[in-house]
């Protein structure tokens, strides 16, 4: 398998710049076209405005950067399409959290003339905030460890640490058991109830919550969240609209998502920015529907899911730009 990302001291990693190659997947395999600054974008990125266009920046991880489809296929190119006049620089780093996003931003995006920016949050980035290294597969399909640079809050300021990040993958010894876990509790017993496809009704059946962190606002994790957040926020000179993904569970309510909508309710008026919530036109979908926003085993959007973000985000995002010229 071609390798699709190269080193990047500040971020980790980007996209290898100029790629054009074609990636195996469940669904029959997807286009991965890259510009000439590391991100699946079908244009180069330029400071100056496009004259006649309108401009808009999207971050993000894997669901952004549109792991499982190809470029045209996902929301920020579907976009283009609804609304006139509209270049869309897309930001996404799939395996990324919102702290590495937050950087991208800085080292790549900071300067860049734009009527809007768009700051996606998958819920599940709390867990990659909070984390120091990340899991990956490599070229080989060997599992390897690195490190990525990770925010600490000291007397409520953050401090950017792990810059420059390590080239290496890390060692056994080094590696972080709670960044990097993949098991849970109950493990076997998880394992049988999956296989038996019952897994959305006994997640509903027992109140199962993909992210209690979200429960406490004041829990360590959500503040280290809520400070990169407000911190990037609050020095972007444009309109910022901030969009949480919500997990699969939420979307087809087999979870209660009341907390996690409620924590980025208080960050977007604590920062002063928009904010778009996905989940009410989401789950007017039938369930049949919503069920085909994500594949059989990947849980990364469908052609059909990003259809239906973007025909969701599009009259809010619009009503953001300055009239078409």
């Amino acid at each position: 398998m071609r390798q699709l990302f190269e080193y990047h001291p500040s971020i980790s990693y980007r996209f290898i710049p100029g790629l054009r190659l074609r990636v195996e997947h469940e669904a029959g395999g997807y286009l991965v076209r890259t510009n000439g600054s590391g991100f699946r974008c079908e244009r180069e990125f330029v400071a100056p405005k496009t004259a006649g266009k309108r401009r808009v920046l999207v971050f993000g991880d894997s669901i952004t950067a549109g792991d499982a489809v190809s470029n045209p296929k996902r929301y920020t190119d579907l976009l283009e399409r609804l609304i006139p006049d509209l270049e869309v620089y897309n930001f996404g780093l799939p395996g990324t959290g919102t702290d590495q996003q937050y950087l991208v931003w800085r080292e790549f995006a900071r300067l860049i003339e734009a009527d809007a920016v768009v700051l996606t949050v998958p819920f599940e980035n709390i867990r990659r905030v909070n984390s120091r290294s990340r899991q990956f597969i490599d070229d080989q399909g060997v599992h390897r460890v690195h490190a990525k640079p990770y925010f600490e809050l000291d007397a409520g300021s953050l401090k950017l640490c792990g810059i420059p990040v390590p080239r290496d993958p890390l060692c056994a010894d080094e590696a972080e058991p709670v960044g990097v876990a993949k098991t849970g509790r109950f493990r076997p017993l998880r394992d049988l109830v999956n296989k038996l496809g019952l897994r959305d009704a006994a997640q509903k059946l027992t109140g199962y919550q993909p992210l209690p962190e979200y429960d406490d606002p004041l829990c360590k994790e959500w503040s280290l969240m809520k400070a990169v957040l407000l911190a990037w926020i609050r020095q972007i000179p444009q309109p910022v609209l901030l969009i949480p993904f919500p997990v699969f569970q939420y979307i087809e309510e087999t979870a209660d998502p009341t907390a996690c909508v409620a924590r980025f309710r208080e960050v977007a008026e604590e920062a002063g920015c928009h904010r778009h919530d996905l989940l009410p036109d989401l789950r007017r979908y039938a369930c049949e529907e919503r069920r085909a926003f994500r594949f059989p085993t990947d849980i990364h959007p469908t052609p059909s899911g990003h259809e239906a973000v973007a025909r969701s985000v599009f009259p809010m995002l619009q009503g953001l730009l300055p009239d078409a010229r």
